[in-house]
């Protein structure tokens, strides 16, 4: 089996996921997880996915600031990113996620969807674009990042 890679949205109150597939071409909307007090509460769900696929790769957005800068956000990814790699056996990848809520939100306005239910799916198409930014530099480099 041919190993699937996830792409995370890490928010204040929700993991977007996204899925690529079998030939690590294509990132896929998967989930929006909810979390009320901290991430540990997206362990389980999370490691049912990771078993599942056989992930052996995460990547996750890393939302620095326009200037470069490595902010709040930007933090905690860096932390979760320690988190993930302590609950899995997997290789995590930070990935600069700068504007892709703003992008995943002007698609779904363009497709005129009902603000409730972009709200819905808004951090996966985020987690979407984050993976699929990562597939793409991976074919760019010839499988090498």
């Amino acid at each position: 089996m041919i190993e699937k890679i996830i792409g995370l949205d890490l928010g204040s109150k929700t993991c977007g996921v996204a899925i690529s597939d079998g030939l690590g071409m294509f990132a896929h909307p998967h989930a929006t997880l909810y979390y009320s007090v901290n991430v540990d509460e997206l362990k389980e769900p999370l490691e049912s996915l990771i078993k599942k696929e056989k992930v052996k790769t995460i990547v996750l957005g890393y939302p620095k600031m326009m200037n470069n800068d490595i902010g709040e956000r930007a933090q905690l990814s860096e932390s979760f990113k320690e988190t993930l790699e302590a609950w899995f056996d997997c290789n995590v990848v930070l990935m600069d996620e700068r504007l892709t809520s703003v992008v995943a939100n002007r698609q779904l306005i363009d497709l005129d969807v009902s603000r409730k239910k972009r709200k819905k799916v808004v951090d996966q198409l985020a987690a979407v674009h984050i993976l699929q930014t990562y597939l793409d530099q991976v074919k760019h480099h010839g499988g090498n990042l």
